[in-house]
């Protein structure tokens, strides 16, 4: 009876030193998998990065230019 005893507790110990690495192994498995998904992202986030948008006059063509210089507006078509 001692003996039985004995080999079910053993048995009940590797199990759960069993479980607790599997437990282990996975939650690394998921860190490592969102560290990994972080770095991505960071890294291919400054190229979805839109353009800085530029104001332009309105009704303006991109190639007039439009200034004053002191004496008359001039138009550069």
């Amino acid at each position: 009876m001692q003996n039985i005893r004995a080999v079910f507790l053993g048995l009940i110990g590797i199990a759960a030193i069993g479980s607790l690495v599997v437990l282990t192994a996975s939650i690394t498995l998921a860190f490592a998998g969102m560290l990994a998904v972080f770095t991505v992202v960071r890294a291919l986030t400054p190229r979805l990065k839109p353009a800085p948008v530029r104001a332009r006059a309105k009704g303006a063509r991109p190639d007039m230019r439009v200034w004053n210089d002191g004496r008359g507006t001039i138009i550069d078509l």
